[in-house]
């Protein structure tokens, strides 16, 4: 069982997301751009990156205190927010349950492919239209009216979701192009009205999900909508605020420039609230899942969220529809897209990883992610408390990409025989192990080991309780693993000398009674220890977590000589270990240095500076000895240049194989 009464506290609390919240939306709008970024572009992105700086200058609180958020806040939580909030444990059960989605991005953009006029473009295939500048009528003449995706068959769709042991669907019922993919009444902007393809696919979707035991829910885009003549975004036909040229301002837009918002705000009552409504009234989904808050004031976001809540008290509501001035009112937290390490958060989150590096199909990406990073992935999600929401770009004529296909088939595989220690499992109580993850459910500890120990000696670090059974969970008679325990933290469980699955092998242990931990990590002697700065402890209100992409994995904004991170950690045999660290810097002019301190011994070093921000390098540090104990790791600076030190994945300690002396101490 979960801890309800703490996790009560946590979730229903106004929580402060005020510190990653401003830092978060400008690492978003720069990779937009970056996407969408050419020569003729380059001027523009000045003009946005000082404006997005002139934005985040500003305090949080001027955002809250501007008397319109606040209002809209203050009524939310003096009433109907709150209300609404009385049955959230009861609509989000089964999401917490579900743990692995489905995401689709699936629109008239699907037809190129990542091509406009014969020529390949970088980026998100589903951004084609603001990428590439292309105006609404030519959008409308050559992109939408000719969308038919005559081989679309929603129930091939769910079988092979429902195959790769995926619990929920979200698909896009309107992307940011403004096209909704569904018959609406509100705008005749619409699949059934602006193409050949006369069917509702969003109907045929839906009801085949629940014919298979699938939950159902939408992705609309509310903030960002670059059809509508009104809504920010537009800035190619419309010149609107919150594009690429940064205009009236750029992200803040609505407090520079307070006479554009009724603008904005008319597109907000007569097309997004309008077409919302219909949705959940015509479709009944288990999910709205909206995206890109900062396009509109946080007063306009709330407004949305209660009309929502006005129609529907049991749709779950996802964490990037409200949320800012140090409040989020949706039910769950959304992390960065595209992760590959989890940011550590508190509650009920989701991370939207995708199978190459577009939502939207594109069929020059070929970045195609191994089964393996995705097994990974929810089993680190588990071991966090979170929910994986993978994502599949299907093809313009209704097919999913092979490689797609590939995947998911690939990852059904595992669950069928893993999934017990995916779905239903909550955010382990054990310390970082060094072979991998571990969630739980019950009393059950399942440990997800990617990196099998030569050996056969399995080292369960952590554990206090004596163990009642152990067997691998691939296993169908459970037959039962030896164990013995070292002191009265760790234990080792005798496994076979070959893994039994090369991704992530699965042992189940059953303790008797409440499990009780040791929450210091302990340092493997025999194999890699790979100390991640989402794991450390962050010394300094300056220090900012990356979004978790496989290049932003860090910890940044290092700017402080007082600031630092550090791990505990401890040792039970004497052991040497070389020191190497993975970072990358914003700057060449990062060029100060710092020190690894592991107990008594300490390692300088002088930062060697990337390529660019998205490069990283390792480099080796030295070698330590650790004696059997208690050994705090930290990384502090010594002298930071070019206004940041550097930005942080890992620390690595590699066990150097030579004698060891046990001493098994009891700590």
């Amino acid at each position: 069982m979960r801890d309800i009464k703490g996790e009560w506290t946590r979730r229903y609390r106004v929580t402060a997301l005020t510190i990653t919240w401003h830092a978060d939306e400008m690492r978003r709008l720069r990779m937009e751009l970056a996407y969408s970024i050419t020569k003729k572009a380059l001027l523009a992105l000045v003009v946005t990156v000082i404006s997005l700086g002139a934005a985040l200058a500003q305090s949080p609180n001027d955002v809250a205190n501007n008397g319109r958020d606040q209002k809209a806040i203050d009524e939310a939580i003096s009433g109907w927010w709150t209300a609404s909030m009385k049955n959230h444990e009861q609509r989000i059960a089964w999401w917490r349950e579900a743990q692995f989605g489905c995401f689709i991005h699936w629109g008239v953009y699907s037809t190129f492919g990542g091509e406009w006029n014969g020529k390949p473009f970088k980026g998100y295939a589903e951004h084609m239209m603001r990428s590439q500048k292309i105006p609404r009528a030519q959008y409308a003449a050559k992109v939408v009216s000719i969308f038919n995706p005559e081989k679309f068959d929603a129930e091939a769709w769910v079988k092979l979701i429902k195959a790769a042991g995926m619990k929920y669907v979200i698909i896009t019922a309107k992307h940011h192009d403004g096209f909704a993919m569904y018959p609406s009444s509100v705008s005749k902007y619409n699949i059934r009205d602006a193409t050949p393809f006369k069917r509702d696919p969003m109907r045929e979707l839906s009801d085949a999900c629940k014919r298979n035991g699938i939950r159902f829910g939408f992705y609309y885009s509310h903030a960002f909508d670059w059809e509508d003549p009104n809504a920010p975004g537009n800035d190619w036909d419309y010149d609107n605020p919150a594009g690429d040229r940064g205009l009236y301002g750029g992200v803040t837009w609505f407090d520079l420039h307070p006479e554009l918002l009724p603008k904005a705000q008319r597109y907000v009552d007569e097309k997004a609230i309008p077409q919302i409504v219909e949705l959940l009234k015509n479709y009944r989904p288990d999910v709205l899942w909206f995206d890109t808050p900062s396009k509109l004031p946080l007063s306009e976001n709330i407004r949305i969220l209660k009309a929502v809540r006005a129609v529907d008290q049991n749709v779950v509501v996802n964490g990037r529809l409200a949320r800012g001035a140090g409040h989020s009112f949706g039910d769950y937290k959304n992390t960065g897209d595209r992760a590959a390490e989890i940011v550590p958060t508190e509650g009920d989150w989701e991370t939207i990883p995708t199978t190459n590096e577009s939502y939207g199909y594109h069929k020059f990406d070929l970045s195609h992610k191994p089964v393996s990073h995705f097994v990974q992935l929810m089993a680190k999600a588990a071991a966090r408390g979170g929910n994986v929401l993978m994502n599949i770009g299907p093809m313009g004529d209704g097919t999913i990409d092979p490689k797609d296909q590939e995947i998911l088939h690939g990852i059904g595989k595992w669950l069928s025989v893993n999934g017990e220690s995916i779905y239903g499992s909550e955010r382990t109580p054990l310390p970082v192990q060094s072979w991998g993850e571990s969630s739980t459910k019950g009393r059950k500890i399942y440990l997800h080991v990617f990196d099998w120990p030569s050996d056969g000696k399995l080292i369960l670090s952590g554990l206090k309780n004596p163990i009642a059974s152990a067997y691998l969970l691939s296993d169908a008679r459970k037959k039962p693993l030896m164990t013995s325990q070292i002191n009265s933290s760790d234990t080792v469980i005798r496994v076979p000398k070959r893994a039994p699955d090369t991704m992530d092998s699965v042992v189940v242990v059953e303790v008797a009674g409440t499990v009780n931990v040791n929450p210091v990590r302990l340092l493997s002697s025999t194999q890699n220890n790979q100390l991640r700065s989402f794991d450390g402890e962050l010394h300094g209100s300056g220090l900012r977590y990356g979004d978790g992409k496989a290049f932003r994995a860090y910890v940044f904004e290092w700017k402080n000589l007082n600031e630092w991170i550090g791990w505990q950690t401890r040792s039970n045999l004497l052991t040497e270990f070389d020191v190497s660290m993975k970072y990358a810097t914003g700057s060449k002019e990062n060029v100060g240095a710092f020190e690894v301190a592991i107990g008594d011994q300490k390692l300088r070093a002088t930062v060697q500076p990337t390529v660019n921000e998205n490069e990283s390098r390792i480099v080796t540090l030295g070698r330590v000895k650790l004696r059997p104990g208690l050994h705090e790791i930290t990384v502090r600076p010594v002298d930071i240049k070019g206004g940041e030190l550097m930005r942080l994945f890992y620390v690595l300690l590699t066990p150097i194989p030579g004698k060891r002396v046990p001493a098994y101490p009891d700590r």
